[in-house]
């Protein structure tokens, strides 16, 4: 049945586009070539995109382009992968996020040519010889992670991620010849999409001189979004950007778990066949490039399922934990991101140095793993929500180490007291590398916060005091008292449960997030996921009416979505519906790409009514929205509403 559906999502969006005369959105998309345009900007309005006067609608909507295809004629960019681009249609002059043209071309460029090694590496993989070389396999996970928003801003680092992928392309193009194994001729057949670029996998391999950023940015211009939406109009070229948006965020994931020594080698094929795919003749099909985007989903579900796997195997299961949020007397590292890995590698090489560890943004969950708690100078979390960053680095009198995304263009106040890892980078900002063995040493680190004043006891005196958050519920916590919750839901002391869960981010209509609580009847729980927590997770829920369970349960980080999958399953499986039937509501928000392969999961899984904010994505038009919500009846939040939000919830809509 699920199957079918998504077939169906296909042929309805292909048959809204070949019927495009009876859609204004079509036929504006026709008129205009499919350029970049204000349509981007509509993709929340639909109630006044969907209804009404369709005459009206297409006067409206012609004039919004025009006057952003006049403001896009000197475009430096063309960047909208994530939430908070530019008036909701693209950064064309810097990233709201900082990130420059150059680094914006770059990782075009990187993403180009990791698509012709993906080609490559699913050829070797298929051929008779079934070539598989883990080196390829770890490079490409680990570049199209660097990709994300918020991860790197060095053009330094971009400029060595392209060279090292044609390094690998030759390398594992010698080994195929070695082999015997040849790329066949239809490989490489020319799209109409790549303009004037050589086909992928035929620019990996072509002696082309890269000597330098300006070499790279020439070509750079020629790999972005702007090329690929001439050819194929605004909705497919964003479908095909959905995809990819999805991939980067599986890649992100499973290469967490690898950091742990965790791997799928079904997970590394999937991913790079459906890199593949984006260079063949099907990418122009709009129901082939849905049905990937799908299976993209089912691909995240078992890389989330791993990464769990990887996380209770190596520090155990989540365990309920009190966080102060009060910082003590002594030298301090601070660590964000998202990498347990390295928060227990560096707990290791600060013992018994007299340096307090501190966690901040998305690192909160990690005082709830019994592998990393035991640590005595793990003494807390310091900050807020990643993008406070600034505030909180500078208010913090020691290292920070950024392990993953995301990471802001440092202010200069605190640059020379930070470190990047990974696939993170920052111009100008030292870079700790892992060694062969994937071991780190950070000494750098160490030896800056002893350097540093650390918190005194006159400076914590100024500070206002906070109370304890908790974290620790992952599945197992959370599954432990399932008898008591299906108790209170049978007996009507529990009506409904909400997730909150996704990113934080600056904008003012993510308060929405915030006042959501304020709706929520005593008799409902919330569990949270990721930095959206932060909207929330220091008010005070009590516990349930009737029972001694806590009604508001932090699952841990975007991560750890795997672990709110289960509960619904298992709760499902007790009440004998499905997880649509539940007295369970999804209210995300969303930032970046992580966030986009856990919605694609959802949408595999046949989850419906999602809320989704505080605004849908500028890759995704009006009309390939329509179809999420018709078939999958996607909700955008009611950011102006959040009580009319929290009426529907509680009715299951």
């Amino acid at each position: 049945m699920l199957s079918r559906g998504l077939g169906m999502v296909g042929t309805t969006l292909g048959g809204r586009l070949a019927t495009g005369a009876q859609s204004a959105v079509s036929s504006m998309l026709r008129a205009t070539g499919g350029g970049v345009t204000a349509v981007q900007a509509l993709a929340w309005q639909l109630p006044e995109l969907f209804a009404g006067d369709q005459q009206a609608r297409s006067a409206s909507i012609k004039a919004k382009m025009a006057e952003a295809n006049k403001a896009l004629e000197h475009d430096k960019m063309m960047c909208y992968q994530c939430e908070q681009t530019k008036g909701g249609t693209g950064c064309t002059e810097i990233g709201v996020c900082g990130k420059t043209p150059e680094v914006a071309g770059l990782q075009d460029l990187l993403v180009y040519s990791v698509k012709g090694l993906a080609s490559l590496a699913h050829i070797a993989r298929n051929s008779p010889a079934k070539i598989e070389d883990a080196a390829v396999n770890t490079f490409i996970n680990g570049a199209i992670f660097s990709t994300l928003t918020n991860v790197n801003f060095s053009d330094e680092r971009f400029m060595q991620f392209v060279s090292e992928a044609r390094a690998h392309h030759a390398r594992l193009s010698a080994k195929m010849a070695a082999a015997g194994v040849q790329v066949p001729a239809s490989a490489t057949a020319h799209q109409a999409w790549l303009g004037s670029m050589p086909h992928p996998l035929e620019w990996n391999s072509q002696a082309v001189a890269l000597g330098g950023v300006g070499d790279m940015l020439e070509v750079a211009a020629k790999t972005g979004i702007a090329e690929r939406q001439k050819v194929l109009g605004e909705t497919l070229a964003g479908l095909q950007e959905l995809l990819v948006y999805g991939l980067k965020g599986v890649a992100a994931y499973a290469h967490h778990a690898e950091a742990l020594g965790f791997t799928d080698p079904t997970v590394y094929a999937e991913i790079q066949e459906a890199l593949h795919f984006l260079n063949t003749p099907g990418a122009k099909d709009v129901g082939q490039v849905l049905d990937a985007c799908f299976k993209c989903g089912a691909t995240n579900f078992k890389v989330m399922e791993m990464l769990s796997n990887a996380h209770t195997n190596t520090f155990g299961h989540p365990v309920p934990t009190p966080v102060t949020l009060n910082p003590v007397p002594g030298k301090a590292i601070l660590v964000t991101g998202h990498d347990m890995h390295d928060l227990h590698m560096l707990l290791e090489q600060t013992a018994g140095k007299g340096i307090n560890v501190y966690t901040h943004g998305e690192m909160l969950p990690a005082h709830g793993y019994p592998g990393l708690k035991k640590y005595p100078h793990l003494v807390g979390h310091f900050g807020g929500a990643w993008y406070r960053q600034k505030i909180d680095f500078a208010e913090f009198p020691g290292a920070v180490a950024v392990t993953t995304n995301c990471v802001l263009d440092p202010l200069q106040v605190y640059k020379e007291n930070i470190f990047t890892i990974n696939e993170t980078g920052l111009s100008g900002v030292p870079h700790i590398r892992a060694d062969a063995k994937g071991h780190k040493d950070f000494t750098p680190i160490i030896n800056r916060a002893l350097q540093l004043p650390g918190f005194t006891t006159e400076s914590i005196e100024k500070r206002p005091k906070k109370k304890d958050v908790m974290v620790g519920f992952g599945h197992k916590a959370v599954l432990s008292v399932a008898p008591q919750v299906i108790d209170a839901i049978q007996s009507g002391r529990l009506e409904h449960i909400f997730l909150v869960g996704g990113c934080d981010g600056s904008e003012p209509q993510r308060k929405y997030y915030s006042k959501l609580y304020q709706y929520m009847p005593t008799n409902t729980m919330v569990l949270t996921l990721g930095c959206g927590k932060f909207r929330i997770f220091d008010q005070d829920f009590g516990t349930l009416p009737g029972t001694d369970l806590p009604r508001l349960l932090d699952m841990g980080q975007c991560n750890d979505s795997y672990s709110a999958l289960v509960v619904a399953t298992e709760l499902a499986k007790v009440f004998k519906t499905d997880v649509n039937s539940l007295p369970l509501s999804l209210d995300l928000s969303w930032f970046e790409q992580k966030a986009v392969a856990v919605l694609l999961t959802l949408l595999h899984l046949g989850v419906r009514n999602i809320r989704l904010g505080p605004r849908l994505p500028a890759f995704l038009t009006p009309e390939a929205v329509g179809v999420l919500v018709d078939k999958f009846n996607l909700i955008p939040a009611n950011v102006a509403d959040p009580g009319a939000d929290m009426k529907m919830m509680m009715k299951n809509k």
